[in-house]
């Protein structure tokens, strides 16, 4: 099998377990078992498993930022940036494990510089809140709306983490999606109510 099949065959069968039995689920060994590779073959695609997380991430990233893209706008700012909140929402919650792993390897990192090739990939999502603030609000100074666009993707990704467990369950009945949609409604009608000053 050529290497870039072998690689392909590995990340979407890596995928399809941290899909179906969570990260903890993801070994050398058992994507050596689900795939037909050999513990060697999975070493010489991707040195070790966390660059094979890395590559995981970076395809979450592409998917989140291609289901954002395809939001309809209405032209009403406010309605479009809460559907982009829908979306990611409704992306997180299809996709538990996968974005928990993305998540987890945020916390795991250490301070360590991410890759120019992973900060793209967020800058591109940041970038389609920048456009919805610009539409939302028009005479916003360009590096204001932009430090203001990666708080709010900051934000909406801290508390991402709350959508993939039930770690909020036991003290509160407040729907999680309502949670990131007070936050985000919020900050973005602070926004609004800041720039008529």
């Amino acid at each position: 099998m050529e290497k870039d099949n072998i690689q392909n065959l590995l990340l979407e069968t890596g995928r399809r377990i941290v899909q179906e039995k969570g990260t903890e689920a993801l070994t050398v060994r058992k994507l050596s078992e689900a795939s037909g590779c050999s513990v060697g073959a999975i070493y010489n695609q991707f040195s070790n498993m966390d660059n094979f997380v890395v590559i995981q991430n970076y395809m979450t990233l592409d998917e989140l930022a291609l289901c954002l893209e395809k939001v309809a706008k209405t032209g009403d700012a406010f309605a479009d940036m809460n559907a982009f909140l829908h979306e990611f929402v409704d992306f997180v919650m299809e996709n538990k494990n996968l974005w928990y792993m993305l998540h987890s390897f945020h916390l795991r990192n250490n301070n360590h510089a991410f890759s120019y090739f992973y900060l793209r990939k967020v800058v591109k999502i940041t970038g389609l809140i920048n456009k919805l603030l610009q539409q939302l609000i028009p005479n916003m100074e360009r590096p204001e709306r932009i430090l203001s666009s990666q708080v709010l993707w900051l934000s909406l990704f801290a508390l991402s983490s709350f959508l993939t467990k039930d770690i909020l369950d036991s003290f509160t009945k407040v729907n999680k999606e309502t949670i990131c949609q007070l936050m985000f409604n919020t900050y973005v009608a602070g926004l609004t109510v800041l720039e008529k000053k």
